[in-house]
């Protein structure tokens, strides 16, 4: 069973991340401009996984999905697995990054729930 969270072989490190889309050259309008979602489409996540050095991406698409109230209600009535199409696209990191207008990612050390507290920098 797939979930939307990331992982890795060995979970080392866990953490959270968030982004802005641009105005023009998100991510929906780079699958869009490719031909790859039709109107309808919902881009509700996206993947970036690295391998060594090797990235590639999964788009995650819910068809059927008109706008953001559409699909967040009929997201709400699924029980179980969400069905999505899997796009998987060629993208360098500096691609992937470049379609945002902001991207932030924080790692903390595994087990020592360190997500969402507060911390204050030492002076030396």
């Amino acid at each position: 069973m797939a979930y939307f969270e990331a992982s890795t072989q060995y979970g080392d490190w866990e953490g959270t991340a968030a982004a802005d889309d641009k105005l023009r050259s998100s991510l929906r309008e780079w699958l869009a401009d490719k031909g790859l979602i039709e109107p309808g489409d919902f881009l509700i996540a996206a993947t970036l996984h690295v391998l060594e050095i090797n990235p590639y991406v999964h788009a995650f698409v819910f068809q059927n999905g008109q706008d953001y109230e559409s699909v967040k209600n009929a997201l709400a009535s699924i029980e179980g697995p969400i069905p999505v199409r899997d796009v998987r696209v060629e993208l360098t990191i500096e691609e992937f990054l470049g379609l945002f207008k902001q991207f932030s990612v924080v790692l903390t050390w595994h087990g020592l729930q360190l997500e969402g507290r507060e911390y204050m920098v030492a002076k030396s």
